[in-house]
């Protein structure tokens, strides 16, 4: 049909058509929209008794909010207060549930401006028993890791990627522990990152989004420290200037139950309890003096926070005292960034925990690219162990047999491949174990070790 000037009419029913065809159209690029808008996450973070944290990542700006409901449905679903997620906090959100009963399982769904976002799991997490004065501890399992590295070729050295063997986190899922420590390195930043906040939160981003990291986020609790490259420069140190922005991505991307204690308030350590273990999660370079300095304060910990740490643990009543570092306790191998570089307040550490009679110790660090068990006698006749856990994707060590010189590695537990490191604590009271294995990137069998805790205190 034509005009008088010349021009097509179209038929009213086409019209129709292509209005629908468009709707439609629309609809399917909103639809897409909404299940692209979820970055990363949701990620699980502190459970305690009567509260529990998650984490999620959006795409751009969105409003955010959780719905959920404990599993004997005794009350309707709750809904968390809805947060805009926004650039300036890289897209982030933090929600606590709460209050919360004790020993409940609870399911949550997540919703993005409004719509409900689907996942192929069921999001669920279980709050802390209380069993304190009621039953025998709770056994539980929980999974340690460091390193991990993922390749981002415009930002990484020429050469052969760092990182790889992504599919080990899949493997820890598999394991399905009650929560994973993340030991320090759980992200590496470039050149191109620490010297500005959009680099920092552009790595944070990029690590946190990896596909094979999706359902181990959701499927336990995640607590985290930090060590030099989520801090810094490589072996980064108290001098680094642009630690407070470092620091600010920690907090926005790790749900841990606090950021600093009282007395070391700038750092970022924390402290948690599960089951008759409590944790005591360390900040190694925030009051770290340079490796190379000479004169004045010689720091790893520094004093405030060494004291806070002496006087938790000698309050601490719980069967296992786990010390999280970013670097090595008891290792003596010189030359690396192992406590033993700075003696003296090594020495100090050790001798507190001998003269105050602190039994339980065992330090959980990661950093050197390779796995091992130290073991250290005290003249008391406690044993202290430190179970260090490296790489889970990042590049192995593999001449530290030749080259790593530690006198108190315990034999057959030297691992130079990619790794993660799996802790069952068990037994009944007055006989509690702690079962520790190491597993590949493939999920297979390494070695595995018996630690009684009797042996952690003085006879």
């Amino acid at each position: 049909m034509i005009s008088r000037k010349g021009l097509s009419v179209i038929p009213f029913f086409l019209i129709q058509h292509m209005r629908r065809f468009f709707a439609g159209l629309l609809l399917i690029i909103f639809l897409h929209a909404q299940k692209a808008a979820l970055q990363a996450g949701p990620m699980l973070g502190a459970i305690q008794l009567r509260e529990a944290k998650i984490w999620l990542q959006t795409t751009a700006s969105a409003t955010v909010f959780i719905e959920y409901v404990d599993s004997a449905r005794t009350m309707p679903p709750r809904r968390t207060p809805a947060i805009h997620t926004t650039p300036e906090e890289a897209h982030t959100a933090i929600f606590t549930l709460a209050p919360l009963e004790p020993g409940t399982r609870y399911y949550y769904k997540v919703f993005l401006n409004g719509k409900a976002v689907s996942f192929p799991d069921t999001l669920t997490f279980r709050t802390l028993p209380l069993w304190k004065w009621r039953t025998a501890p709770p056994d539980f399992r929980f999974v340690i890791g460091s390193c991990a590295y993922i390749n981002d070729a415009p930002y990484d050295r020429p050469g052969e990627p760092y990182g790889g063997e992504y599919e080990i986190f899949e493997k820890i899922a598999a394991q399905q522990p009650d929560f994973m420590l993340w030991l320090g390195d759980n992200v590496y930043l470039r050149e191109a990152d620490w010297n500005s906040e959009a680099g920092i939160l552009y790595r944070y981003t990029h690590t946190r989004s990896l596909p094979q990291l999706q359902k181990l986020l959701r499927q336990c609790a995640h607590y985290a420290t930090w060590d030099d490259h989520d801090f810094g420069p490589n072996d980064a140190d108290r001098s680094f200037w642009n630690r407070s922005a470092t620091r600010r991505a920690f907090m926005r991307f790790w749900a841990n139950p606090s950021y600093g204690v009282p007395s070391a308030p700038e750092g970022i350590t924390t402290f948690f309890e599960w089951g008759d273990a409590e944790f005591f999660l360390l900040d190694n370079r925030t009051y770290r003096a340079p490796n190379k300095r000479k004169t004045g304060d010689r720091n790893f910990l520094g004093e405030a926070q060494l004291e806070w740490l002496i006087d938790a643990l000698r309050s601490s009543r719980a069967t296992f005292k786990f010390v999280v570092c970013g670097g090595q306790i008891l290792s003596t191998s010189q030359g690396y960034e192992n406590m033993i570089g700075y003696p003296e307040e090594r020495e100090k550490l050790l001798r507190r925990i001998e003269e105050e009679g602190i039994g339980g110790v065992i330090f959980l660090t990661g950093d050197r690219h390779f796995s091992e068990i130290s073991r250290l006698r005290l003249g008391n006749g406690q044993v202290l162990y430190d179970i260090t856990s490296s790489p889970l994707t990042a590049k192995a060590f593999a001449e530290a047999e030749v080259r790593d010189k530690n006198t108190l590695r315990v034999e057959g537990t030297l691992t130079t491949q990619r790794n993660f490191i799996v802790i069952e604590v068990r037994g009944p009271e007055r006989n509690r174990r702690l079962e520790v294995s190491c597993y590949n990137s493939q999920g297979a069998r390494l070695w595995e070790r018996t630690i009684q805790a009797s042996e952690l205190y003085s006879r």
